[in-house]
């Protein structure tokens, strides 16, 4: 059971005129905050805080917000807006994992619970620096973004969520960008090999693509699609290094 909740700023009415003067100095607008309660009814024998010790709350975190980030993509897609999106784990204010009873757990409660910094948030955090000197390098007109680097961002997206129909028509169009956009780092490093692994490997991704069209994919594609994304990244990142 998902359970979702709205804390924190009181809801403003809506304007009856389409502009209001501004003060000078304004304050800072309260801003709501949205709380999503996965429940998962399962009895825990003994001590909560003997569970939470031998649990993977890093595991937890992951499963339960990939269920929640499931609900929002249909949303998306039912409400036909472009612009919403899934949570990434760095995007929540804070992720916990816990038990209590069912009158707590509807609430936003918790017997026992803890709070988890899922390991991409950490890894992010580690490279943050990286990521500003790319944006250096772009606004400065040393670097470029790729239409690829989209693309591939979504398949990514699709992968993470279990979303493997998706993630091979994307793929598949990524992979096809970054053959023809990498042409112009020919001979730069290793980019030909990798470029050259990126190859071999589209005609499986196509594969899977062609499957995805009619139906659901075999273990071994959604294999390859993770081998392939995996390499398609790789060559991104060589690539954005020699740019700097």
């Amino acid at each position: 059971m998902l359970v979702v909740a709205t804390l924190g700023a009181v809801r403003r009415s809506r304007l009856r005129r389409r502009l209001r003067s501004a003060p000078p100095a304004p304050d800072a607008t309260p801003v709501a905050v949205g709380r999503a309660t996965l429940i998962v009814a399962q009895p825990i024998a003994g001590d909560p805080q003997a569970w939470l010790a031998q649990a993977d709350c890093e595991l937890e975190a992951r499963e339960g917000l990939a269920v929640i980030n499931s609900l929002l993509q249909r949303q998306r897609i039912v409400a036909a807006d472009a612009a919403a999106h899934g949570i990434a784990p760095g995007q929540a204010l804070v992720i916990r994992v816990g038990s209590g009873l069912g009158e707590e757990v509807a609430d936003g409660r918790w017997t026992a619970a803890v709070e988890v910094a899922p390991a991409a948030v950490r890894r992010r955090r580690e490279a943050m620096l990286s990521p500003q000197e790319r944006l250096a390098a772009v606004l400065s007109g040393r670097d470029v973004v790729l239409a690829c680097e989209e693309l591939t961002l979504r398949a990514r997206s699709d992968v993470d969520s279990g979303r493997w129909r998706e993630a091979a028509f994307q793929l598949d169009a990524a992979l096809r960008a970054a053959i023809a956009e990498l042409a112009s780092w020919a001979g730069q490093g290793d980019i030909d090999e990798r470029v050259a692994e990126l190859v071999a490997a589209s005609a499986a991704v196509g594969g899977a693509a062609q499957t995805a069209l009619i139906g659901g994919l075999t273990a071994e594609q959604i294999s390859e699609l993770e081998r392939s994304l995996g390499r398609l990244e790789a060559v991104l990142r060589a690539r954005s290094a020699t740019a700097r």
